[in-house]
Order: C-alpha cells, then structure tokens, then sequence
C-alpha cells in the first residue's frame, strides 16, 4: 500500500524553487541531498505543505506560489541602517554582498547590502526571496506515516 503525504508524515523529496524568470534559486538535485522532514515540523511554510498533502512516494509536481504564499513580502522593519564602521575589509559594505551578522543570542542572520550612502549602509535582513513569486518543483523520494 502506497502512503500519501499527510499531517505528521515524514518525507523525503527533492525540490528545486525556481523564479519566474527561470532562474533556479535553489536545488537540493544540486549536491543530490534530498530533503527530509516531517509534515507540520515548521520546515516549509503553511502554504507549501498544503501543495503536498495527498502525494505519494514517486509523484512529480510544480506549484506556483504568490509571494504571500511562499516567502511573504518584505516587511520595513528588516531593514536597518548602519554606519560603514561596522564592516569589515573582508566584508566590504558594497551593494549586492551578503553579509552575516552576529545576533545577541549568538545565532547568525544574513543580510544583502541595498545601499551604501556615505557613512549609511542598507542591510535588508528580509529573505532574498521575499516580494517574488516562486515556483516549487518536488519529486517525493519516499513518505512514512509516522502516525
């Protein structure tokens, strides 16, 4: 009997997102390391794991996903402004590098470069992808239903 992907499954898939354009993002096909996780576990947004529900092991699928329902849209508050002093020689403050950046709790969150304005640079902490609409390729290596 094949199992369907449901809540509490646990998968494994290969996925690839994709932009509009047909620029790929990111793909786990790429150093052949599928994904695994298990449905609910917060790995993938609501919206995605809907899109999976009632596939099985074998099946290919592509979905289309508004920004709202993939990476949201940016929200103001991720982005700072910060004097040029906080960069480093090996971290230039020039438009386009991704930079991390240390948290209070020790963890770590990239952020892209928008802006440099004399001493003032932008950082948007916003995932790169949010404000696009992205299109999610799965093929379901395997599902076991944990429940």
């Amino acid at each position: 009997m094949t199992n369907l992907i449901n809540r509490g499954s646990q998968v494994t898939m290969h996925f690839s997102i994709v932009l509009e354009d047909g620029t790929a993002a990111e793909s786990t096909k790429v150093h052949n390391k599928p994904a695994r996780f298990v449905m609910g576990d917060g790995s993938l947004t609501e919206n995605f794991e809907v899109c999976l529900l009632g596939l099985k092991e074998g099946d290919k699928r592509s979905f289309k996903l508004a920004p709202e329902d993939a990476f949201g849209q940016p929200n103001p508050d991720n982005i700072y402004y910060l004097d040029r002093t906080k960069f480093a020689a090996d971290t230039p403050a020039e438009v386009g590098n991704i930079i991390t950046f240390a948290q209070p709790d020790g963890n770590e969150l990239p952020g892209i470069v928008r802006e440099v304005v004399g001493d003032s640079v932008t950082v948007d902490f916003n995932h790169p992808l949010t404000g696009l609409t992205v299109v999610f390729e799965v093929e379901i290596i395997s599902v076991e239903n944990l429940n």
